[in-house]
């Protein structure tokens, strides 16, 4: 079966290949909600070869449920260092719905849970990368040791109606590695986009970002940036909203 490689190999390339994600966050009035992190990879697919090894020989429609898949896998994950499991344990709470069709030029992936508080979404960005882990298991195979190392997190904070989101840097010198390893690709890289999605249960009153568009009613907040610009310098990406009373 090609399907676990060709995951493998698309969620390891997410930031080294053209990339357009959108981050969206649904907030209820008590501060809880949803967030979904999503990869349109249909570019990406139109670049691969037709005899390309990932090559996918129908397409695919389907949903990995992470907290099966861990439990299904534990003997395996066991047997990893306990950093790893830590990392791998994150993935618990999330869903990753997959959609890949060749023929009509479509790979999308949207790793999605719900919250009681915001707060437990930091690191989602990791999150994402590191449920490449996961490819192989969803194809049966043995469970794999290379989880990603992190060198940002984003923080989230929601509360007394103000919303945050900010990037810290972990390691700067692992953080400056990641960013020359994106020189090739720069060219590529210039035309991805990552876009800001956030729908608040009030009108925004205030945000610091100045370029940011709304919905017609006021609550749903949309900013898009250069996916480039924003690997390289994420500590400047800093979104705070302030609602209405």
């Amino acid at each position: 079966m090609k399907f676990s490689k060709m995951l493998t190999a698309v969620l390891i390339a997410v930031v080294f290949v053209a990339c357009n994600f959108t981050e969206e966050i649904y907030f209820n009035n008590d501060g809880s909600g949803k967030m979904s992190m999503r990869f349109d990879g249909g570019e990406m697919l139109q670049m691969l070869p037709s005899t390309d090894s990932t090559a996918l020989e129908k397409a695919i429609d389907s949903t990995i449920v992470f907290k099966d898949v861990l439990r299904d896998k534990k003997d395996s994950i066991a047997t990893l260092t306990s950093e790893k499991q830590a990392k791998l344990k994150k993935l618990e709470p999330f869903k990753l719905h997959m959609q890949v069709d060749a023929e009509r030029g479509i790979m999308n992936f949207d790793l999605f849970r719900d919250f009681k508080k915001v707060a437990e979404m930091n690191d989602a960005f990791n999150t994402f990368q590191n449920a490449s882990s996961v490819g192989p298991i969803a194809g049966g195979k043995s469970m794999p040791g290379n989880v990603s190392e992190e060198s940002t997190r984003v923080d989230y904070t929601f509360k007394n109606n103000r919303f945050k989101r900010e990037t810290i840097v972990l390691d700067q010198a692992l953080f400056e590695n990641s960013i020359d390893s994106l020189a090739s690709a720069e060219m590529f890289l210039s035309s991805s986009t990552y876009t800001f999605k956030y729908h608040f249960p009030k009108r925004v009153k205030w945000t610091n970002i100045n370029e940011a568009t709304f919905s017609m009613d006021g609550k749903t907040l949309v900013h898009e940036v250069s996916f480039l610009d924003m690997m390289k310098n994420p500590e400047s990406m800093v979104i705070e909203v302030e609602l209405e009373k």
